[in-house]
């Protein structure tokens, strides 16, 4: 029998943390046949590998791809970076379950919370309404492997309708939805997904419906899920945002012991989900190893990608919900004509002009997201000669240097150019970076949360994995390649129970990506109309990267999707092979 695929003369770096070796590694049926040396005419087809790195496809645990997913099956921009399989439903929100009369309700909410274009969301083909429906729809209609968490938010909207936004549930309607979990694991849900975040509100600027759930029927839920043995929660204590508070320390503790599931959380060892982790570091450092002690599975993804998030004012952007002020701006000014006018109001001046310094945290008045501050903020494109110099540099530092507030700095920039004046905020400094490594050390912080399918107007989060590679493990040396593909693969497979995958030994899942080591980087960012009605949304391909290949199959070549390659993906759980 022959091989359908040989990949020859590479240098494998196995996913096991084992050193490379060159090798071939032989394909049959999707599956990993051997890896050795083979007679290229066993084969049908061999790619040749010389001087790259065959690995184990990325397996990234943290995106939003789900509604994505129903109208591009091969989650782009994640396979162009190697990533194989994705898990959804992230965050309490998930496409499925969903009553036909609530899709627009369940719409609003990842146009606000995740930044999607509700005209590409029109693009969904509704043809499920519960969770095991959603799964069977996505069988044979996917390029890249997909899990999906069910969310909290949708399994509330579904029993408790519209009172889902407002109360606690009933000992009834908790008991309704311990057997929409149990039906949605038994169908193959990776587990369930919920927030109390106080960042997350819906399009009305209520909290989203799991906020209200009181911690009782939380814990119901996530025990459910543990009689299942299988799977893992994903959720967002209140205090994430802020520093994880000792109170949901213990109870994280306490869901993940009653669970016997890992729980897996965000920004832990930081003020903020996107801050340095030295802000907290030493604290959350003692909190793990006390959970750790306890047997406590207590994880927390770590963003080892700064956030490079570009906008105009023009435009607007939702980054500065968390300080009211400011983000009137965008909420009751809809045209560039409307907002120059109240930037140009000097009674509004005033009031903004401290605003970032001083953003809300009291989830009571509204969304406490963390805005980007100005030591951290720059100019990145720009017309005029004068702001073209300031590219680069720190608005904080050049309004100190001209003795103004930097809000009164950034508005003049923006004005000069009729609001068209592009900013970015970018997190990648000193502190950042060793604060980062230290805490990505640590056998409980997971790297990853990619976002993918999310915030794509602003910032297509899909390049983590060759961003990783590139960064931490070719420039700056602070992992070996052979630990850092492990970390990438085989560990969030372990962690989410996607048995068969996350390695490239006999018998698993041939998901594979191969790279140059030399040249593997995030490479660029392009503006592209490829969503249903037009919506653009920002697109990245990396550099070094030669091909993704899913369940045996290539379906990506040197950054292009290989035509005719079919939907080789598959719906994987934590009770597939």
């Amino acid at each position: 029998m022959k091989y359908d695929l040989l990949i020859t003369n590479g240098l494998v770096v196995d996913g096991t943390g084992l050193p490379r070796r060159r090798a071939d590694v032989a394909i049959r049926q999707g599956k990993i046949a051997g890896v050795g040396h083979f007679d290229e005419s066993l084969a049908e087809n061999v790619l040749d590998a010389e001087g790259r790195v065959v690995a184990p496809g990325i397996i990234d645990p943290h995106t939003h791809y789900d509604p994505q997913l129903t109208f591009d099956p091969y989650g782009t921009s994640s396979c162009y970076h190697g990533v194989t399989t994705v898990l959804a439903g992230n965050c309490g929100f998930s496409i499925a379950p969903v009553k036909e009369q609530d899709r627009d309700f369940l719409s609003q909410i990842f146009t606000r919370v995740e930044d999607m274009a509700p005209d590409a969301l029109d693009g969904i083909p509704w043809n499920f309404e519960s969770f095991p429906e959603f799964l069977k729809s996505r069988e044979g209609a996917l390029g890249i492997n997909a899990a999906f968490y069910v969310g909290h938010c949708n399994i509330r909207r579904w029993v408790m309708g519209e009172d889902s936004n407002v109360r606690e549930a009933t000992a009834e309607e908790i008991e309704s939805m311990r057997v929409m979990v149990r039906e949605a694991m038994e169908a193959g849900a990776a587990g369930l997904s919920s927030t109390h975040a106080p960042t997350h509100l819906d399009a009305a600027d209520r909290p989203v419906p799991s906020r209200l759930a009181s911690k009782e029927e939380l814990e119901a839920l996530v025990n459910e899920v543990g009689r299942s043995n299988r799977g893992s929660i994903s959720y967002l204590p209140y205090s994430s945002i802020g520093g994880l508070d000792d109170a949901d320390g213990d109870y994280l503790i306490g869901l993940a012991l009653g669970s016997r599931l890992p729980i897996i959380i965000q920004g832990l060892g930081a003020r903020n989900k996107v801050d340095a982790p030295t802000a907290t570091w030493e604290h959350s450092r003692a909190y793990l190893e006390r959970a750790r002690g306890q047997g406590a599975c207590v994880y927390s993804m770590l963003m080892a990608r700064p956030f490079n998030r570009r906008f105009t004012i023009a435009e607007g952007t939702g980054l500065y919900d968390g300080v009211p002020a400011f983000a009137r701006l965008f909420a009751e000014a809809e045209t560039a004509v409307e907002r120059t006018a109240m930037l140009r109001d000097p009674s509004y001046r005033d009031e903004i002009r401290d605003a970032v310094e001083h953003p809300n945290t009291n989830p009571a008045k509204g969304s406490t997201l963390p805005p980007p501050h100005f030591d951290v903020l720059e100019v990145y494109a720009a017309s005029r000669p004068e702001n073209q110099e300031l590219i680069g540099r720190s608005l904080s530092e050049v309004a100190s240097e001209r003795g103004l507030a930097p809000m009164d700095l950034m508005v003049d920039i923006a004005l000069s150019e009729d609001l068209t004046v592009e900013f970015i905020w970018r997190t990648e400094t000193e502190e950042w970076k060793e604060g980062t490594h230290v805490a990505s050390l640590h056998p409980n912080m997971i790297i990853g949360t990619s976002d993918g399918g999310a915030h794509l107007g602003r910032d297509d989060g899909a390049e983590f994995s060759s961003y990783f590679l590139r960064y931490w493990v070719r420039e700056w040396g602070k992992w070996e390649l052979e630990e850092a593909i492990r970390q990438l693969t085989q560990q969030p497979a372990a962690l989410l129970g996607l048995t068969g995958r996350g390695m490239l030994l006999p018998g698993y899942a041939a998901d594979i990506m191969i790279f140059d080591p030399e040249r593997i980087g995030p490479g660029k960012k392009e503006f592209v109309h490829d969503f249903p009605n037009g919506v653009g949304r920002w697109s990245s391909r990396p550099e070094g990267v030669h091909a993704t290949i899913v369940n045996g199959v290539p379906i990506v070549i040197e950054g292009t999707l290989v035509e005719g390659c079919g939907y080789p993906g598959r719906v994987v759980s934590p009770v597939s092979d």
